[in-house]
């Protein structure tokens, strides 16, 4: 039974952090939004949701293809939560590296930055964890939300406001996070998807902070056209590192910008008119992708309803696939080893397996699932193999010997199943 809160429908966790969980969920509309849940002992700290609440109005003034843009709040009650834009992909921290494509990283990242900044907005917790990766391009996540954050009672409650590697040298030693900061944090993101190392290194927070104020950065392997621009912006002097615009500038790109579409009230039940957004090249889908956006899933609109139907379509024809198979090969033994003594009980078996995979294939044919085409083959591949692998098995192989792989297939089968 799915959850609400507020007038969304939370319908799966799909992390957390420091401050809180994050839920797929939908709006009032049907459409895909990220919830992040704060923590208890987070939301139970007045003075960090007072200002977190003064900085959101701020925060919902980002927008750009790189960020998860705020789109909602509600910060009273006993579970506040905060609503952005939902970005399908895998962070930074959880794709191959070195990233292949490293000059759109930089580009995008440079750009989310500028966005931010832009707007006033410091994220405080750059980091590859809060760099969502879709079809090569990064969108920012969590900005603004450390900064809120940065209270005495929160930190003291286990909350950790930033990340010793990431986090700039004159912040470690208790000075003000500006956009300086993000900057710092932006060279180390960058290093680390250039060279597949941490720049700082490992071990434990402290060290790792130590190594950050007294020592340079490990930039070993980053290529030479970005290695310069990383030093500087990992340089220990605020002053020295350049700002988000002369990156892109570095880079020979311009910032990419849309207007805002209009956005949700804080903590209203219904959001204004208009969509929530779209964002350049920001989500994929697991199909293809469709003007490169992040997909907002609609009752009605799309095949089987949207994407996250057309997710549970494609998750239900990859289990019936490995069933169709290992069926194939099941049949394909019992047929084998009953061919030599009982060669019309291997006939029935191919029989009936062949009939059952061709009323498959037509039930696909007939319906206007958006996968029919995939499941029509897998079904006529599937007879044509157990026919073959039939009789090319009891050609190679004896009676009792089929018998015995039929048996032990049937034993490994049914402990399969005991213990899914």
């Amino acid at each position: 039974m799915s959850d609400h809160l507020g007038p969304y429908e939370l319908l799966s966790r799909l992390g957390a952090g420091g401050f809180g969980e994050v839920h797929l969920a939908l709006d009032p509309e049907g459409r895909t939004v990220a919830v992040k849940v704060l923590h208890p002992h987070v939301a139970a700290d007045g003075a960090a949701l007072a200002r977190l609440s003064r900085e959101v109005e701020t925060m919902r003034r980002v927008g750009g293809p790189h960020v998860a843009e705020v789109l909602d709040a509600s910060l009273e009650g006993a579970r506040p939560y905060l609503v952005t834009r939902y970005v399908q992909g895998r962070p930074l921290s959880a794709v191959p590296v070195p990233v292949a494509d490293l000059r759109l990283l930089a580009s995008g990242l440079a750009d989310a930055l500028a966005a931010m900044h832009d707007a006033g907005v410091v994220h405080r917790d750059l980091k590859p964890a809060n760099v969502m990766m879709s079809e090569g391009e990064p969108v920012v996540i969590d900005f603004g939300i450390a900064s809120a954050f940065d209270s005495l009672s929160v930190t003291a409650s286990g909350a950790v406001v930033g990340t010793p590697g990431y986090l700039a040298p004159e912040v470690l030693e208790g000075g003000e996070a500006g956009p300086e900061a993000d900057v710092f944090s932006f060279g180390a993101t960058l290093a680390y998807a250039a060279t597949g190392r941490h720049p700082f290194g490992q071990g434990p927070p402290s060290a790792v902070a130590y190594r950050v104020v007294h020592h340079p950065p490990d930039l070993d392997g980053a290529p030479a056209w970005v290695a310069s621009l990383l030093a500087e912006c990992l340089d220990p002097d605020p002053a020295k590192r350049p700002s988000a615009g002369e990156i892109l500038a570095r880079l020979g790109t311009a910032p990419e910008r849309r207007p805002r579409r209009a956005a949700f009230r804080m903590g209203s039940d219904r959001p204004r008119a208009g969509r929530a957004g779209r964002a350049g090249r920001a989500a994929r889908e697991d199909v293809d992708v469709h003007d490169s956006v992040t997909r907002e899933w609609r009752p009605g609109t799309g095949p089987r309803g949207g994407q996250v139907e057309e997710s549970r379509a494609r998750h239900r024809e990859r289990v019936r696939r490995r069933w169709l198979v290992g069926s194939a090969m099941f049949m394909a033994l019992l047929a084998a080893a009953a061919r030599g003594p009982l060669p019309e009980v291997a006939l029935f078996l191919l029989a009936a397996f062949t009939l059952g995979g061709v009323a498959d294939a037509g039930v696909a044919l007939l319906s206007r699932a958006p996968l029919r085409r995939g499941r029509i083959i897998a079904d006529l591949v599937a007879v044509a193999g157990a026919v073959g692998l039939c009789f090319g098995l009891s050609a190679v192989f004896s009676t009792f010997t089929l018998a015995l792989f039929a048996g032990t297939a049937l034993v490994v089968g049914v402990v399969f199943l005991l213990s899914a």
